[in-house]
C-alpha cells in the first residue's frame, strides 16, 4: 500500500529545477531570508542577460569565489576555542621518547590547538577530505531548519545529541556545505606550514574544480604547484553513457618558496631523446611515443 505524502509539493523549487535544465549557469545557492535555509535559486540578473541579444544593466560584476555561509566559515577559522591538548600516557608507546604526535579529537579545533606549538614550521601536510559524493560526507547540521525535511544517516547523533545528515545532491546545500568545512580547515593549515612546505589534498572531480578556485584564494594562484591526475581503479564496469572514471586528484600547494623536486636524466635516458629539429639549440633532442600508453616508458 502506497503512503499518501502528508506535504505538497514545492513548486519553486519544481520551477528552478526546470530552468536550470535551459540554463544551466543562471541557478545558484542563497539563503532564504524567511528560513535561514540554503536553497536553489534563480540569479535573475543571469536570466535576464542570457534571453537578451543586449547587455543587460546589473551589479558590478567583479571575480571572486563565494558562496552562502563563507563569511561565517572565515570567522570559524579565527574564532578563538576554550580547550587544549591533553596527553595520555596511558596510550602512548614510548611517551618520553617518541618524536611522534597523534591527535584525536575535532579536526578543526585540533588544528587550532596546533597553531601555537607548529606555526609555521610543518614542511608536509596531507589531508583526504570527504569528497562530498554524497553518501561519504556527514556533518553536524547546526542550521536553520526550514520545511524540508534533511535525510539522517541510520538515525545516528553525536555526543552532544547534535542530529548528523548526508549531504544530498538534492539538498540546496550541497556544495556550500562542503565548502564552509573545507575553507577553515585549510586556512588554518596554511597558518602551520613552513616557508617551503608543501600541501597534498586528495579529492575526485566532484568538488576539484571548487576547491581548485578556493586554494588559490588561500594559498594564492601563483603557489599553485600541481593537480596530479592518479589511476585509482582498472575498470569502472558497464556505462549507459559518458567515460569510464577512472582517476581522482591530489591538488599540490606551497606556502611559498618551492624548490623543484624534478630529478635531472641520466646518461641512458639522455641517450633516447635522439631526434632533432630546428629548436634542437634551444630545447635538445625529443623522443615520440604513441598517443595510447606506450609499452615502454622513459622512467
Amino acid at each position: 500500500m502506497d503512503k499518501l505524502k502528508m506535504h505538497s509539493p514545492d513548486l519553486s523549487q519544481d520551477n528552478i529545477a526546470k530552468i536550470r535544465e535551459m540554463f544551466p549557469g543562471c541557478v545558484t545557492e542563497a539563503r532564504d531570508e524567511a528560513t535561514g535555509a540554503v536553497r536553489l535559486a534563480v540569479d535573475f540578473d543571469q536570466l535576464r542577460q542570457e534571453l537578451s541579444d543586449h547587455i543587460v544593466d546589473g551589479p558590478q560584476e567583479r571575480y571572486r569565489l563565494d558562496w552562502p555561509g563563507k563569511r561565517e566559515a572565515l570567522i570559524n577559522a579565527n574564532a578563538p576555542i576554550a580547550k587544549t591538548l591533553r596527553a595520555d600516557d596511558g596510550e602512548s608507546l614510548n611517551f618520553s621518547g617518541t618524536r611522534n604526535l597523534f591527535v584525536e579529537g575535532d579536526n578543526l579545533e585540533a588544528l587550532k590547538l596546533l597553531q601555537q606549538i607548529y606555526l609555521g614550521s610543518v614542511r608536509m601536510i596531507y589531508i583526504d577530505p570527504p569528497y562530498n559524493t554524497g553518501n561519504d560526507f556527514v556533518y553536524t547540521d547546526r542550521f536553520a531548519q526550514g520545511s524540508e525535511e534533511y535525510l539522517r544517516v541510520s538515525n545516528q547523533r553525536d555526543a552532544e545529541g547534535n542530529r548528523l545528515v548526508a549531504n544530498l545532491s538534492a539538498n540546496g546545500r550541497f556544495h556550500s556545505d562542503w565548502m564552509s568545512m573545507m575553507y577553515p580547515r585549510l586556512r588554518l593549515a596554511r597558518n602551520l606550514l613552513s616557508s617551503d612546505g608543501l600541501i597534498f589534498i586528495s579529492i575526485d572531480e566532484g568538488e576539484a574544480a571548487n576547491l581548485k578556485l578556493m586554494c588559490d584564494e588561500i594559498f594564492g594562484p601563483e603557489n599553485f604547484v600541481e593537480q596530479v591526475a592518479w589511476k585509482n581503479k582498472y575498470g569502472s564496469g558497464a556505462l549507459s553513457k559518458g567515460f569510464a572514471n577512472v582517476h581522482e586528484y591530489v591538488l599540490v600547494y606551497t606556502k611559498g618558496d618551492f624548490n623543484n623536486i624534478a630529478a635531472p636524466l641520466d646518461d641512458d635516458q639522455r641517450a633516447a631523446y635522439k631526434l632533432t629539429d630546428e629548436n634542437f639549440d634551444v630545447r635538445g633532442g625529443y623522443i615520440t611515443q604513441p598517443l595510447a600508453v606506450p609499452s615502454r616508458m622513459i622512467t
